[in-house]
Protein backbone atom coordinates (compact mmCIF):
# COMPACT_ATOMS: atom_id res chain seq x y z
CA UNK A 1 0.00 0.00 0.00
CA UNK A 2 1.34 3.54 -0.93
CA UNK A 3 2.23 5.57 1.77
CA UNK A 4 1.57 9.47 1.53
CA UNK A 5 4.79 9.75 4.23
CA UNK A 6 6.49 8.69 0.84
CA UNK A 7 4.86 11.06 -1.70
CA UNK A 8 7.14 11.67 -4.96
CA UNK A 9 7.57 15.61 -5.17
CA UNK A 10 7.25 14.99 -8.59
CA UNK A 11 3.52 14.65 -8.15
CA UNK A 12 1.09 17.74 -8.82
CA UNK A 13 -0.71 18.31 -5.67
CA UNK A 14 -4.12 16.36 -4.84
CA UNK A 15 -5.75 12.98 -4.00
CA UNK A 16 -3.93 10.19 -6.48
CA UNK A 17 0.17 10.10 -5.63
CA UNK A 18 3.08 7.80 -6.11
CA UNK A 19 4.87 7.31 -3.60
CA UNK A 20 8.90 6.12 -3.77
CA UNK A 21 8.65 2.37 -4.34
CA UNK A 22 8.01 2.92 -7.67
CA UNK A 23 10.13 0.94 -9.96
CA UNK A 24 9.27 2.71 -12.67
CA UNK A 25 7.31 -0.11 -14.73
CA UNK A 26 5.54 1.65 -16.82
CA UNK A 27 2.19 -0.01 -16.03
CA UNK A 28 0.47 3.35 -14.65
CA UNK A 29 1.08 5.23 -17.52
CA UNK A 30 -0.25 2.72 -19.96
CA UNK A 31 -3.14 2.26 -18.22
CA UNK A 32 -3.89 6.18 -17.44
CA UNK A 33 -1.72 8.11 -19.92
CA UNK A 34 -3.47 11.31 -19.17
CA UNK A 35 -2.87 11.21 -15.29
CA UNK A 36 0.56 9.36 -15.26
CA UNK A 37 4.00 10.48 -16.74
CA UNK A 38 7.27 9.38 -16.22
CA UNK A 39 9.16 12.28 -14.01
CA UNK A 40 13.22 10.86 -14.20
CA UNK A 41 13.25 8.17 -12.34
CA UNK A 42 9.43 7.26 -11.29
CA UNK A 43 6.47 7.94 -12.48
CA UNK A 44 4.12 10.31 -11.00
CA UNK A 45 0.98 11.91 -11.26
CA UNK A 46 1.46 15.30 -13.19
CA UNK A 47 -2.44 15.69 -13.99
CA UNK A 48 -5.09 14.59 -11.15
CA UNK A 49 -7.53 12.59 -12.48
CA UNK A 50 -11.31 14.26 -13.14
CA UNK A 51 -14.27 12.91 -14.57
CA UNK A 52 -15.54 8.96 -14.78
CA UNK A 53 -13.14 7.76 -17.49
CA UNK A 54 -9.95 9.21 -15.91
CA UNK A 55 -10.55 8.54 -12.49
CA UNK A 56 -11.42 4.74 -13.72
CA UNK A 57 -8.54 4.73 -15.26
CA UNK A 58 -6.27 5.76 -12.31
CA UNK A 59 -8.09 3.44 -10.47
CA UNK A 60 -7.12 1.07 -12.43
CA UNK A 61 -3.82 1.99 -12.52
CA UNK A 62 -3.89 1.88 -8.55
CA UNK A 63 -4.78 -2.04 -8.44
CA UNK A 64 -2.21 -2.93 -11.46
CA UNK A 65 0.75 -1.16 -9.77
CA UNK A 66 2.42 -4.49 -9.22
CA UNK A 67 4.28 -2.82 -6.32
CA UNK A 68 1.53 -0.80 -4.92
CA UNK A 69 3.26 2.73 -5.53
CA UNK A 70 0.16 4.70 -5.83
CA UNK A 71 -2.27 5.70 -3.48
CA UNK A 72 -5.23 8.41 -2.48
CA UNK A 73 -5.62 11.00 0.10
CA UNK A 74 -9.32 9.69 -0.25
CA UNK A 75 -10.30 6.73 -1.34
CA UNK A 76 -13.15 6.17 -3.45
CA UNK A 77 -14.61 2.75 -2.60
CA UNK A 78 -17.12 2.47 -5.18
CA UNK A 79 -14.59 3.46 -7.80
CA UNK A 80 -12.18 1.34 -6.67
CA UNK A 81 -14.77 -1.80 -6.85
CA UNK A 82 -15.81 -0.89 -10.15
CA UNK A 83 -12.27 -0.68 -11.44
CA UNK A 84 -11.51 -3.91 -9.58
CA UNK A 85 -14.55 -5.72 -11.14
CA UNK A 86 -12.90 -4.48 -15.18
CA UNK A 87 -10.25 -6.99 -14.89
CA UNK A 88 -9.17 -8.80 -16.93
CA UNK A 89 -10.02 -6.06 -19.24
CA UNK A 90 -11.33 -6.89 -22.96
CA UNK A 91 -9.40 -5.75 -26.02
CA UNK A 92 -11.34 -6.83 -28.59
CA UNK A 93 -12.49 -10.54 -29.46
CA UNK A 94 -11.99 -12.46 -26.14
CA UNK A 95 -8.37 -11.60 -25.45
CA UNK A 96 -8.07 -9.68 -22.37
CA UNK A 97 -5.36 -7.86 -20.37
CA UNK A 98 -5.18 -9.08 -16.71
CA UNK A 99 -3.92 -6.60 -14.67
CA UNK A 100 -2.86 -6.78 -11.56
CA UNK A 101 0.85 -7.08 -12.70
CA UNK A 102 3.69 -9.03 -11.06
CA UNK A 103 6.80 -7.45 -9.00
CA UNK A 104 8.78 -10.73 -9.97
CA UNK A 105 8.33 -9.69 -13.54
CA UNK A 106 9.52 -6.08 -13.19
CA UNK A 107 5.25 -5.17 -14.19
CA UNK A 108 5.10 -6.73 -17.54
CA UNK A 109 1.58 -7.19 -18.51
CA UNK A 110 0.03 -10.44 -19.12
CA UNK A 111 -2.80 -11.33 -21.21
CA UNK A 112 -5.71 -14.02 -21.16
CA UNK A 113 -7.21 -15.34 -24.39
CA UNK A 114 -10.76 -17.08 -24.17
CA UNK A 115 -11.03 -19.79 -26.65
CA UNK A 116 -13.86 -22.35 -26.77
CA UNK A 117 -10.93 -25.22 -27.66
CA UNK A 118 -9.64 -23.62 -24.24
CA UNK A 119 -8.26 -20.81 -22.59
CA UNK A 120 -4.42 -19.44 -22.74
CA UNK A 121 -2.37 -17.35 -20.35
CA UNK A 122 0.02 -15.31 -21.91
CA UNK A 123 2.51 -14.16 -19.19
CA UNK A 124 1.67 -14.52 -15.98
CA UNK A 125 -0.01 -11.76 -13.22
CA UNK A 126 -0.10 -11.91 -9.41
CA UNK A 127 -1.93 -15.16 -8.47
CA UNK A 128 -5.05 -13.08 -6.93
CA UNK A 129 -8.35 -14.40 -5.88
CA UNK A 130 -9.84 -12.18 -8.29
CA UNK A 131 -7.98 -13.46 -11.47
CA UNK A 132 -8.31 -17.11 -10.12
CA UNK A 133 -12.48 -16.74 -10.07
CA UNK A 134 -12.50 -14.53 -13.35
CA UNK A 135 -10.69 -17.60 -14.81
CA UNK A 136 -12.64 -20.18 -13.59
CA UNK A 137 -16.19 -17.64 -14.35
CA UNK A 138 -14.53 -17.89 -18.05
CA UNK A 139 -13.91 -21.69 -18.22
CA UNK A 140 -10.40 -21.90 -16.39
CA UNK A 141 -7.10 -22.14 -18.02
CA UNK A 142 -5.69 -25.00 -20.88
CA UNK A 143 -2.58 -23.78 -21.74
CA UNK A 144 0.21 -21.14 -20.15
CA UNK A 145 2.66 -19.27 -22.96
CA UNK A 146 5.86 -18.17 -21.36
CA UNK A 147 7.17 -15.93 -23.78
CA UNK A 148 10.74 -15.71 -22.06
CA UNK A 149 12.33 -16.43 -19.07
CA UNK A 150 11.60 -12.88 -17.08
CA UNK A 151 7.95 -12.80 -16.93
CA UNK A 152 6.76 -15.90 -15.83
CA UNK A 153 5.78 -14.82 -12.05
CA UNK A 154 3.03 -17.37 -10.86
CA UNK A 155 2.54 -19.22 -13.56
CA UNK A 156 3.32 -22.01 -11.98
CA UNK A 157 0.99 -21.69 -9.75
CA UNK A 158 -1.58 -20.82 -12.42
CA UNK A 159 -0.72 -24.14 -13.78
CA UNK A 160 -1.12 -26.08 -10.34
CA UNK A 161 -4.64 -24.18 -9.70
CA UNK A 162 -6.09 -24.78 -12.78
CA UNK A 163 -4.42 -27.98 -14.35
CA UNK A 164 -2.51 -25.71 -17.42
CA UNK A 165 0.26 -26.97 -19.48
CA UNK A 166 3.07 -24.29 -19.66
CA UNK A 167 4.82 -23.82 -22.60
CA UNK A 168 8.48 -22.43 -22.99
CA UNK A 169 11.43 -22.39 -24.91
CA UNK A 170 14.27 -24.91 -24.14
CA UNK A 171 16.64 -21.79 -23.85
CA UNK A 172 14.61 -20.13 -21.32
CA UNK A 173 13.70 -23.01 -19.74
CA UNK A 174 15.49 -22.36 -16.46
CA UNK A 175 13.17 -20.25 -15.15
CA UNK A 176 10.16 -23.05 -15.33
CA UNK A 177 12.28 -26.39 -15.73
CA UNK A 178 8.95 -28.71 -14.68
CA UNK A 179 6.80 -26.99 -17.42
CA UNK A 180 4.91 -29.70 -19.54
CA UNK A 181 5.35 -28.39 -23.22
CA UNK A 182 9.65 -27.43 -23.78
CA UNK A 183 10.00 -26.10 -26.80
CA UNK A 184 13.29 -26.39 -29.45
CA UNK A 185 14.73 -24.84 -32.41
CA UNK A 186 13.92 -21.88 -34.58
CA UNK A 187 11.29 -22.58 -36.34
CA UNK A 188 7.69 -21.93 -36.15
CA UNK A 189 5.92 -24.42 -34.50
CA UNK A 190 2.04 -24.70 -34.88
CA UNK A 191 0.73 -25.07 -31.20
CA UNK A 192 -3.01 -25.41 -31.62
CA UNK A 193 -5.85 -24.19 -34.64
CA UNK A 194 -4.96 -20.09 -34.97
CA UNK A 195 -2.41 -20.36 -32.38
CA UNK A 196 1.62 -20.23 -33.45
CA UNK A 197 4.74 -20.06 -31.51
CA UNK A 198 7.19 -17.71 -33.69
CA UNK A 199 10.94 -18.02 -31.79
CA UNK A 200 12.21 -14.47 -31.83
CA UNK A 201 15.84 -14.96 -30.07
CA UNK A 202 17.46 -11.59 -29.00
CA UNK A 203 15.94 -10.09 -25.76
CA UNK A 204 17.07 -13.21 -24.04
CA UNK A 205 18.05 -16.79 -26.41
CA UNK A 206 14.62 -18.55 -25.57
CA UNK A 207 12.01 -15.45 -26.40
CA UNK A 208 9.05 -16.81 -28.37
CA UNK A 209 5.86 -14.77 -29.89
CA UNK A 210 2.36 -16.06 -30.27
CA UNK A 211 0.21 -15.50 -33.24
CA UNK A 212 -3.33 -15.38 -32.61
CA UNK A 213 -5.51 -15.44 -35.29
CA UNK A 214 -3.36 -13.78 -37.59
CA UNK A 215 -4.45 -10.57 -35.74
CA UNK A 216 -2.44 -10.74 -32.16
CA UNK A 217 0.88 -10.76 -31.78
CA UNK A 218 1.96 -11.65 -28.32
CA UNK A 219 5.32 -10.10 -28.17
CA UNK A 220 7.00 -10.02 -24.23
CA UNK A 221 9.80 -7.76 -24.39
CA UNK A 222 10.73 -8.21 -28.02
CA UNK A 223 8.60 -5.32 -29.66
CA UNK A 224 6.27 -3.00 -28.31
CA UNK A 225 4.61 0.65 -29.15
CA UNK A 226 6.10 3.86 -27.86
CA UNK A 227 3.28 6.60 -28.00
CA UNK A 228 5.54 9.55 -28.22
CA UNK A 229 7.58 8.58 -31.30
CA UNK A 230 4.40 6.51 -32.76
CA UNK A 231 6.46 4.29 -33.52
CA UNK A 232 7.22 0.20 -33.17
CA UNK A 233 10.41 -0.78 -30.58
CA UNK A 234 12.67 -3.14 -29.54
CA UNK A 235 15.66 -3.41 -26.87
CA UNK A 236 18.73 -2.08 -27.50
CA UNK A 237 19.88 -3.16 -23.87
CA UNK A 238 19.49 -5.91 -22.14
CA UNK A 239 20.19 -8.11 -24.86
CA UNK A 240 21.06 -11.57 -25.35
CA UNK A 241 22.65 -10.74 -29.14
CA UNK A 242 21.85 -7.77 -31.17
CA UNK A 243 22.21 -9.64 -34.26
CA UNK A 244 19.32 -12.24 -33.78
CA UNK A 245 17.24 -9.12 -32.21
CA UNK A 246 17.49 -7.41 -35.67
CA UNK A 247 16.78 -11.06 -37.67
CA UNK A 248 13.83 -11.75 -34.93
CA UNK A 249 11.94 -8.26 -36.02
CA UNK A 250 12.95 -8.96 -39.75
CA UNK A 251 11.15 -12.83 -39.61
CA UNK A 252 7.97 -10.85 -38.30
CA UNK A 253 7.50 -8.93 -41.77
CA UNK A 254 6.60 -12.51 -42.78
CA UNK A 255 3.04 -12.57 -40.68
CA UNK A 256 0.13 -10.57 -40.82
CA UNK A 257 -1.32 -9.32 -37.73
CA UNK A 258 -3.02 -6.09 -36.10
CA UNK A 259 -2.08 -6.01 -32.67
CA UNK A 260 1.12 -5.80 -30.98
CA UNK A 261 0.49 -7.10 -27.25
CA UNK A 262 3.82 -6.35 -25.28
CA UNK A 263 5.19 -7.11 -21.61
CA UNK A 264 7.00 -3.81 -21.36
CA UNK A 265 5.77 -1.11 -23.57
CA UNK A 266 2.61 0.09 -24.98
CA UNK A 267 0.15 -2.18 -27.12
CA UNK A 268 -1.34 -1.13 -30.24
CA UNK A 269 -3.77 -1.61 -33.01
CA UNK A 270 -2.70 -0.63 -36.46
CA UNK A 271 -3.99 -2.12 -40.25
CA UNK A 272 -2.28 -4.91 -41.36
CA UNK A 273 -0.37 -2.81 -43.70
CA UNK A 274 0.48 0.17 -41.39
CA UNK A 275 2.13 -2.58 -39.07
CA UNK A 276 4.01 -3.72 -41.87
CA UNK A 277 5.42 -0.42 -42.42
CA UNK A 278 5.74 0.25 -38.77
CA UNK A 279 8.17 -2.82 -38.39
CA UNK A 280 9.81 -2.21 -41.36
CA UNK A 281 10.98 1.18 -40.17
CA UNK A 282 11.98 -0.77 -37.44
CA UNK A 283 14.35 -2.78 -39.31
CA UNK A 284 15.43 0.51 -41.61
CA UNK A 285 16.41 1.90 -37.69
CA UNK A 286 18.01 -0.90 -36.49
CA UNK A 287 20.08 -2.08 -39.65
CA UNK A 288 21.15 1.23 -39.80
CA UNK A 289 20.42 3.52 -37.40
CA UNK A 290 22.52 6.50 -38.93
CA UNK A 291 21.28 6.56 -42.26
CA UNK A 292 17.71 6.73 -40.42
CA UNK A 293 18.50 9.67 -38.05
CA UNK A 294 19.73 11.19 -41.26
CA UNK A 295 16.33 10.73 -42.77
CA UNK A 296 18.12 9.91 -45.93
Amino acid sequence: MADSKKRLDSNVPGNFFVDTTCINCDTCRQLAPRSFEEVGEFSAVTVQPEGDERLHQAYQALLACPVGSIGTERSDHTRLKQAMSSFPLLLEAGVFYCGFNSEKSFGANSYFIQHPDGNWLVDSPRYIKHLTDAFERMGGLRYIFLTHEDDVADAARYADRFGATRIIHRADADAMPDAEWIVDGLEAVALAPAFELIPVPGHTAGSIALLYGRRFLFTGDHLWWDPETRSLEAPQRLVWRSGPMVQSIQKLLNYRFEWVLAGHGDRIRLSPPEMTEALRDLVRRRVNPMQASSGS
